[in-house]
């Protein structure tokens, strides 16, 4: 495994891999890896010859400077797991490498994607999010890209960039990793205390008895119920429950088109924000 942190490096050895004929696969992470970004890799060395993993806690995301803070970090035990994955390369730059004059501009129209859930409590997120996806595209240039269906909306901004910009680079989207509980695998996760840690999959629960209730109650009541749910324990507090249309995400007002409906959630557990989506009908 070798590892990079300057571009013209990275870049130079991906152009020798591409000349040689082989396909790459590319798993971008914020580092905190856990058995989540660890099947991305899995999926991405069955099916190509070479697979790179990036390491980037990317500061132009996060609208809250105190998250970007304490945004979980331990590249000494990443780079252990990723050796023991079987990675090819790992891309680890520093900011100014990535961004040597500020924040690039990026004209793109999401339409509706970044107006809801995520976007509308995160503003600026999804900006910050596609500039950083199409800065690596750039410069892994890599066949397929990898990415988890526990962060929904940021999967389908990515589709939407790679369509617009028309970037020769497939995408795909795999299962949510849970912990033994249920409980979403996130790097955030190692943020939660022992007794949040033990509450958490309170979430996936309510998650769970929502695909049981769904359609049998009206989409507005069964929201109504969610929140009441999960905010029954005074440690969570509810930031949104949607229930949308998975393919743009806009919110559903009955069960017409309930062949597409997700449930979608973000919560705090003490001052650390979770968020977790199920098909309901699948």
């Amino acid at each position: 495994m070798k590892t990079f942190s300057l571009i013209s490096e990275m870049v130079k050895a991906v152009q020798k891999e591409h000349k040689a004929g082989h396909s790459i696969g590319f798993v971008p992470t914020m580092g905190a890896l856990h058995e989540g970004h660890l099947s991305l890799m899995e999926e991405s060395k069955k099916a190509n010859d070479i697979t790179v993993c990036s390491i980037f806690v990317n500061p132009i995301q996060f609208n809250n400077k105190k998250d970007l803070e304490k945004y979980p970090r331990n590249l000494k035990e990443d780079l252990r797991l990723l050796q023991s994955a079987g990675c090819d390369y790992v891309f680890i730059p520093e900011n100014e490498e990535v961004y040597p004059e500020g924040t690039p501009r990026l004209d793109i129209n999401f339409g509706s994607l970044d107006k809801v859930m995520e976007g509308k409590f995160r503003p600026g997120h999804f900006k910050g999010v596609a500039i950083i996806v199409k800065k690596l595209f750039e410069i892994i240039t890599p066949d397929h890209a990898y990415f988890g269906k526990k962060d929904y909306q940021q999967l389908l901004i990515i589709r939407h960039l790679v369509s617009v910009l028309q970037l020769p680079v497939q995408i795909h989207a795999s299962p949510t990793f849970r912990e033994p509980d249920g409980l979403a695998m996130s790097s955030r996760n190692l943020r939660l205390t022992i007794g949040e840690r033990e509450m958490a999959s309170l979430i996936y629960q309510t998650l769970c008895k929502v695909k049981e209730k769904a359609g049998h109650l009206p989409v507005k009541e069964l929201r109504r119920w969610a929140i009441k749910k999960i905010s029954s324990n005074p440690a969570f507090t509810v930031e949104y429950f949607e229930i949308v249309d998975k393919n743009d995400l806009h919110i559903l007002e009955n069960w017409k088109e309930k062949e597409n409906a997700l449930a979608c959630t973000a919560v705090f557990l003490g001052d650390v924000r979770l968020i977790d989506n199920m098909e309901l009908f699948s």
